[in-house]
């Protein structure tokens, strides 16, 4: 049994920017700032792949999804959960839980978590149950306490069928 359980953890940060939309969890959030990247850095999301593809024992999402490749300039980072999510499946794994942390100093996301779980439930294809979004401050400390940019972690526990 346990040879079948597999832990995985991920973390990611962008600089926020003016011009650029802030897009957590798969959703717009409205803020006068966004993340900078080379798809449209959703840092939340990519913590998740991280998580899912180290727990695969895989590498990381600059080796799946590169920045040098101009195939995924700007994309939605959905659409790279999903890939990820393929894979994951046609592996044989799938979801035990997962628990996620988003950190910024602004805008506040607990308004936003309901619509974020909402949409990662989807994705992922698990019961919302199965996920924990919360969020965190820095207290004014460093630079995302300072407002110049916003992280996540990510931790997932699959099971291979």
């Amino acid at each position: 049994m346990f040879n079948k359980l597999r832990i995985g953890s991920g973390f990611d940060i962008h600089r926020l920017v003016e011009g650029r939309k802030l897009i957590l969890g798969g959703i717009e959030i409205p803020f006068e700032k966004g993340l900078l990247g080379h798809s449209d850095a959703d840092v939340l999301i990519h913590a998740i792949i991280d998580a899912i593809l180290g727990a695969m024992g895989k590498a990381d999402i600059g080796t799946f999804f590169p920045d040098t490749d101009d195939n995924f300039k700007d994309i939605d980072s959905k659409i790279l959960l999903q890939k990820v999510v393929e894979i994951m499946k046609k592996e044989g794994f799938s979801i035990i839980n997962l628990d996620t942390n988003i950190i910024a100093q602004a805008p506040k996301l607990m308004p936003h978590i309901p619509l974020m779980t909402e949409k990662l439930v989807a994705l992922l294809d698990i019961e919302k149950d199965q996920i924990s979004i919360k969020a965190k401050t820095m207290e004014k400390l460093d630079s995302i306490g300072k407002g110049d940019g916003t992280a996540a972690q990510a931790s997932i526990l699959l099971i291979k069928e």
